[in-house]
């Protein structure tokens, strides 16, 4: 089969196509012709080994898919001709994986295998954020950084859905074109945020912020926060790690929350199962939909990566993989 292989720590340039023999399954797991591959920022770091987690090369990057089961354990619910969505952690960019079936999700008829191959990742992990880490409650407030780009629109959505008002933090009109089209009523420039965020709240702030950012917008985003508001930590995708003077916490009762999904589910492979039938009916009728991006095929693996890299991506990126 083919596949993308990480063959040296070099950045995206790096990866090259290859022939491998296909994935057996062992202790229980499914196997799934993968139609289509979700591209993350992981997936841009894993290229340099700078993500907490240091294969060896050469490896396959590619933690989320959508495909078809070819095989699965007799005694669970899956069957062969599924249509899934799946989150493998590695391997992905390939034409077959091997999945925990803990790890695999029953994708709707009516969801195309690009949409679906951007649930798991950033779905599962603003879902995490908001309900878990955040405590989000209706009618509440939520600032959204980067939110043009896949956390930031499911975090969009996902909002949206459980009755928060949103207000989208982008870097252009174009990242403000697909804010919107995410759902966000309000979107506001990066350059000058705070200020605008405090006219647009009376000066009250907000409850909730979903920062995949860091960087150093970060102090001004702790000054966005309400009282008792919470800024949830989920990447920094602006390549500085921010620190924080924890005087400011103490002065506005605000919380500064880390949000690290594989961690959590890593002790608890149930825990994404349980939210996935949570997700499902919003999934159904269509609150949730990954807004696509970049396709590219597996030949043209290297410029998804860098798309992602470069900071030009716009909604999901996927590679189309049949």
């Amino acid at each position: 089969m083919r596949a993308v292989h990480v063959t040296r720590l070099e950045g995206p340039d790096a990866v090259e196509v290859v022939e491998v023999d296909e994935p057996a399954a062992v202790d229980g797991q499914v196997v799934i012709d993968v139609h289509a591959a979700g591209v993350t920022f992981p997936d841009v770091l894993l290229t340099r080994g700078e993500y907490q987690i240091k294969p060896d090369p050469p490896f396959a990057p590619g933690s989320e898919v959508a495909g078809v089961v070819r095989e699965a354990p007799s005694d669970g619910p899956l069957r062969p001709g599924d249509r899934v969505a799946a989150f493998p952690g590695f391997g992905g960019f390939a034409e077959t994986v091997v999945v925990d079936p803990r790890l695999v999700f029953p994708l709707p008829d009516d969801v195309g295998f690009a949409a679906g191959a951007g649930l798991p990742m950033n779905y599962l992990t603003v879902h995490f954020a908001l309900i878990r880490r955040g405590r989000l409650q209706p009618n509440e407030c939520v600032l959204v950084h980067g939110a043009a780009g896949g956390v930031g629109t499911a975090a969009i959505q996902l909002a949206n859905a459980y009755g928060a008002r949103v207000i989208a933090v982008v870097s252009s009109d174009a990242k403000a074109e697909v804010a919107r089209q995410a759902g966000a009523e309000e979107v506001v420039s990066a350059d000058g945020f705070r200020d605008r965020v405090k006219e647009m709240t009376d000066g009250r702030g907000v409850d909730l912020i979903v920062d995949p950012v860091g960087g150093d917008r970060f102090t001004d985003s702790l000054r966005c926060l309400a009282p008792e508001g919470r800024l949830l930590v989920i990447g920094f995708t602006g390549g500085e790690i921010p620190t924080v003077k924890v005087n400011r916490l103490l002065l506005g009762n605000t919380s500064v929350v880390g949000v690290a999904w594989g961690a959590h589910f890593l002790r608890d492979l149930s825990y994404p199962q349980i939210q996935w039938a949570d997700l499902l009916p919003l999934i159904r009728r269509g609150a949730l939909r990954p807004i696509l991006g970049g396709s590219y095929p597996l030949e043209r693996a290297v410029e998804a990566l860098r798309e992602l890299d470069e900071r030009r991506a716009t909604g999901k990126v996927v590679l189309d993989v049949r």
